[in-house]
């Protein structure tokens, strides 16, 4: 038989807002849909209740009551961040999943006995008693550990069930995975998505319904908690029903005779009978956190602070599903009705909080908004981490998370043409490359022996090259032994370049580079490798048709 949980939170208005500022959880707090005095409350904390605040009153009647309540607006992004925060929680669990909006999520539990096996009662940690100010729940009593069972004659969950206790640890680690995520959850497992749903608004949760009793659990109930239309609840009250237990008491065919399609389907959930399937849920391409301002922000560091607290949500949410962001968009709502929106490609994936903050920044400092910030919603595009494999005798591998972190912070430095691995391309021409994703090539197997070996020297690249004026007082080149001088240009000093100049003490060359003689672009070059007074050694070479001098790399 298909057994079905349902997750709901409780004022899921209010749950979503707590998610993002947790620290006003024992505050005294009100969100209110709305504006100005005609603004209603949705949902308010405990605090808020105790000192009369309820839903539906207005504004002004809970400042009234409460002259130091915090009120917040109800921010459908809020909403819709832990509404996806939610659904992968319990995509964890199951893969078939439903999302019933406001808060409530249905997912399929068949199979999953296996992973939760029933343990003994006194190896159970006790619950705690429940602490909702709520009535009890007229489907049943209260028991000893604090949690709610089916009236049945056989309690649910006991030592003697196996099953219902296997269900039981199931819905704990489901709210325990809830609470975790910042969403106070209540769970209910029946055999259909009716009572399961009826047993998660129970103030003592986990509910576990025994299958086959779903009926006896609906029977105390008013008939509201079937949702039928408002002609049909008139009907049924003219003829003396009141509770769902009276109309699963009456005759299917009279009831279908004089109530119709409507009155056949009521009448079946009333008997604990749902066909109601599970309708998958596809979850989203992206992952979104954000928020409404209370205030427009003008200021970057106030914005910087707020959007921390989205990316560390958001990063969690990556990380419980083993992804990194390859691509973060975010989209600015201004004063009082613009918008701007701009999105950050990643060299790597990477889910480090304190990169993605500064490329925002730099992204910020460069084109900054054109009003106060109001609000503001990110975007992370997933991908699959790098991985590196662990090698029990070669060198170590480059860590991915920090190789990936380097290179963003490059790419926001330096442009995302100004960092990458270089490779040749088909040309005579030294500086002749280009820029490629870095990947580095995996460590060798086994560390290479050193061997002893004369002394090379390696080229250190200038670009661009520092331009020079040599003097080879009427020498066709700066050949040894003639009276050459090297001396930097006048731009060079301008433009703060490598001062490179002196007498030229050892001179070797020329050699001749010709490309692309034959279109309109074609260079000719002769190269010299020159020693200067100071010690140092360096690459240049002359234009043949400007005659212009330049250095283009210094030997180390």
């Amino acid at each position: 038989m298909t057994r079905i949980a349902c997750l709901s939170v409780p004022l899921f208005p209010l749950a979503a807002r707590l998610r993002s500022e947790p620290d006003l959880e024992p505050e005294a707090v009100a969100v209110v849909e709305g504006s100005g005095n005609a603004a209603r409350v949705v949902a308010a904390t405990r605090r808020a209740r105790r000192g009369g605040v309820r839903r539906g009153m207005s504004l002004p009647q809970a400042r009234a009551l409460l002259p130091k309540l915090i009120v917040r607006a109800r921010d459908a992004e809020c909403e819709r961040a832990a509404r996806e925060s939610l659904l992968e929680i319990v995509e964890s669990f199951s893969p078939r999943v439903e999302d019933a909006g406001q808060g409530v999520v249905f997912l399929d539990l068949t199979g999953l006995e296996r992973h939760y096996r029933a343990a003994d009662e006194a190896a159970e940690p006790a619950e705690p008693p429940p602490t909702d100010e709520r009535a009890p729940h007229p489907g049943g009593a209260r028991t000893g550990a604090g949690r709610r069972t089916a009236a049945s004659p056989t309690p649910t969950g006991g030592p003697s069930d196996g099953g219902d206790a296997t269900e039981l640890r199931l819905g704990r680690a489901l709210q325990a995975a809830s609470e975790k995520a910042g969403l106070p959850a209540r769970v209910g497992i029946a055999s259909s998505k009716l009572a399961a749903r009826v047993a998660a608004e129970s103030s003592a949760t986990p509910v576990v319904v025994a299958a086959g009793s779903e009926a006896s659990f609906l029977a105390p109930l008013p008939l509201a908690r079937l949702a039928p239309e408002a002609a049909v609840v008139e009907t049924l009250h003219r003829w003396g029903v009141r509770s769902i237990g009276e109309l699963a008491r009456l005759p299917k065919n009279r009831v279908a005779s004089r109530l119709g399609a409507e009155g056949r389907m009521l009448l079946e959930r009333a008997r604990g009978v749902d066909r109601r399937p599970i309708i998958p849920y596809r979850p989203p391409p992206a992952f979104h956190e954000g928020t409404d301002l209370d205030w427009p922000l003008v200021a970057i560091e106030p914005f910087l602070f707020v959007a921390r607290a989205a990316l560390d949500r958001l990063c969690r949410r990556l990380e419980g599903r083993g992804l990194a962001c390859s691509r973060l968009e975010l989209a600015l709502r201004l004063e009082p009705h613009g918008h701007d929106e701009r999105s950050i490609a990643l060299p790597s994936p990477t889910r480090e909080v304190k990169t993605l903050l500064t490329l925002i920044r730099l992204d910020l400092e460069r084109r900054p908004p054109g009003a106060a910030v109001t609000g503001f919603t990110l975007t992370a595009h997933p991908d699959r981490p790098r991985e590196a494999q662990l090698t029990l005798f070669g060198s170590a591998s480059l860590s991915p998370d920090r190789l990936a972190t380097t290179l963003a912070r490059l790419f926001a430095l330096l442009g995302p043409d100004g960092a990458g691995s270089p490779r040749t391309v088909d040309g005579h021409l030294p500086e002749r490359c280009a820029l490629v994703d870095y990947r580095p090539p995996p460590p060798p197997r086994e560390r290479p022996e050193t061997r002893p070996r004369h002394g090379l020297l390696a080229v250190r690249v200038l670009r661009p090259p520092v331009p020079l004026e040599v003097l080879t007082d009427g020498v066709s080149g700066p050949a040894a032994g003639n009276p050459v001088e090297v001396r930097p240009a006048v731009a060079a000093a301008e433009e703060k370049r490598p001062v490179i100049g002196g007498r030229i003490r050892v001179a070797s060359g020329p050699w001749t580079v010709e490309e692309g003689w034959w279109t309109e672009e074609a260079v000719a070059r002769e190269y010299w490798d020159v020693e200067l007074g100071d010690g140092g050694v360096y690459r240049i070479y002359r234009e043949r048709v400007s005659g212009d001098w330049f250095a283009d790399g210094l030997y180390d």
